[in-house]
Formats: C-alpha cells, structure tokens, sequence
C-alpha cells in the first residue's frame, strides 16, 4: 500500500500545492473530488476568511482536505484555532520551525507535514514528530530554498535519510514527472504551477493566460537577500534586475518590493506592477484546465509511463 494514500486516506498519491493567492476552496475541493488532496493556502488569508474557505469546502467534499500554514504568518494561533476548531484532518506547515505547532496538532489528530528544501531541514522535521515531509526542489515557483538544489538530486538525498513519508515537489506537472519522483524514492507528487492554471484556481485570468503563455527560461529564483522567490518576468522583475545592476542594498530591495506585491499580481491580475510567482513546468503549459481533467490526466500518463517503462525503455 502507498503511505501516503494510506496516510491521507485518498484514492491518488497527488497533492495539490497551497499556494497563496491561488488556493481557495473550489480548487481544494475540486481536487479532493477527484481523488487527489485539495490544499487551501492560508499564508494569504485573515483568520475568518480561512474559517469561511474551510466551512465551504467541507460543504463542497466529503474527502479530505488540508490546510497550508506558513509558520510566519503573523496570526498564526487564530489559524491554529480554526483548524482545530473545524477538525480539518491534514495541515502542511511551512517557512518556519516545525516543532512550534506539530505537537499541539498532533494532539487534536491532525496529521502535520512540513515542507523542507534540504536534508538537513527534513531530518529535523522528523524529529520535531511531523507525519511526513514534502521536499521541494529549485524548480519549484513561489519561496524557494536558498541551495538551489534540484527536485532529481534532493529526491533522492533525502529519501535515503529519513524513514517518515516523503513528498517530491517543483517541477512536477504530469504523469511523466510523477513517475520520475516516484523513481526516485517519493511516495506521492505535490502539484503547485499546474493546478494554478486551472479553472477552480483562485488565480486572476490574466495571470493565468500569463503562465500558460510563458517558456522555457521564463522564470528565474531571485530576491536571495530577502526570501528566494521564483518569478515570471514581467516589467516589475525587470525594475528587480536594473535595482541588482546599479548595486541594491537589502534595504533598496525591501522598498522596491514594497507589501501586497504578490496579490497585486496573482489575485488582481496587474501584470505589470505585481509579482508573479511560478514555476519553472509553466513552459510546459498549455491550457487552463478543470482540476478533475489534470489529476486523471496526471494518473493515465503515470500509469502509462510505467507500462512503457516495462515495455521498452530498458530493452538493451
């Protein structure tokens, strides 16, 4: 048995990523309905607005659903109470020591994962008691870890250092790369640029034709001195590269960026002024499709590439 369909309980190893902006409660729940975890991405939400998408999505799935907590998230003890208060079964911590909040968790039943970008932040993950991690690699959009370490290289380092469950994460946006993941020692994917072009993703339209527009090197890990964040370019990321080149402070980069930066882009579609986080799979995309249509069409090309792995790839 898959751990962590057993340990979620659902029917597919697919975890939609909580991404700000972009996970709501369609999105989450459209995904548990179809098989996979639907996760709704809390870092940008007051405490009662994640209190009415968690309400919402219990009224729109009898699956399990997750929440994603960023453990710098200013009010994360209203979060916490929330959580708790509505028994949703599954959080993902993040950006953050997960021995803070993993016991107090545990204690109400929730099953807690954290997401790590190194092997040294994922022992120390299993031994702060969490159930499993998810281990991103330098592909991924969004904040990102500063080693710029692969998704194929970290895979494998941290599988063969640690015993809990392990979830590969960036880059992975079809059955094709799951199977690789899943080779290289993961037992389930955590999906995040491909479910944001999707039609329950909470996602402004133009941010989304944005994404499924873009190609190969259109992205770029940047903002090192602050948080490492993976950007599509647009004109604010280009003001980003001129500030680098006449020699930014930190102080420079933190005024440039300035608050809401993120939402401007993602959520309310400015797509000159806002940030625009993503992954290095969106030059891969193509269409924004139904979450249902991505988690089956994820499934039949894994199942696929394993039939066709058997078949002819290692006949010599």
């Amino acid at each position: 048995m898959n751990r962590i369909i057993e340990l979620f309980k659902v029917q597919y190893p697919i975890i939609q990523g909580g991404m700000i902006w972009c996970s709501g409660w369609r999105l989450a729940s459209a995904v548990s309905n179809a098989g996979g975890l639907g996760i709704i991405g809390s870092g940008s939400m007051y405490p009662a607005v994640l209190e009415e998408h968690i309400i919402k999505c219990k009224s729109a799935t009898n699956k399990p659903f997750a929440v994603n907590l960023p453990m710098l998230y200013p009010d994360i003890e209203k979060h916490i109470e929330t959580i708790i208060k509505h028994e949703v079964p599954i959080v993902f911590t993040s950006a953050g020591n997960p021995k803070t909040w993993t016991s107090k968790l545990k204690s109400h039943g929730v099953v807690v994962v954290h997401v790590v970008s190194s092997v040294k932040f994922a022992l120390k993950a299993q031994n702060a008691g969490v159930d499993a991690v998810v281990a991103e690699g330098f592909e991924a959009g969004g904040h990102n870890g500063r080693d710029e370490t692969t998704t194929m290289c970290l895979i494998p380092m941290v599988e063969k250092e640690i015993e809990i469950p392990l979830i590969a994460a960036g880059g992975i946006g079809d059955g094709k790369s799951m199977l690789a993941a899943m080779c290289l020692g993961a037992d389930a994917v955590q999906v995040g640029s491909r479910f944001v072009a999707s039609e329950e993703s909470s996602a402004h339209e133009l941010f989304k034709r944005k994404v499924v527009e873009s190609q190969e090197g259109d992205t770029l890990l940047t903002l090192k001195e602050l948080t490492p964040v993976r950007l599509l370019k647009n004109p604010f990321f280009s003001k980003v590269m001129l500030a680098y080149d006449e020699g930014a402070s930190k102080d420079d980069l933190i005024a440039l960026l300035g608050r809401g930066r993120s939402k401007k882009g993602m959520f309310e579609g400015d797509m000159e002024n806002g940030e625009l986080e993503i992954g290095q799979i969106a030059g891969l995309l193509s269409e924004v499709k139904p979450a249902k249509e991505i988690v089956e069409s994820m499934m039949s090309e894994f199942e696929a590439g394993k039939k066709e792995l058997y078949k002819s790839k290692f006949q010599f």
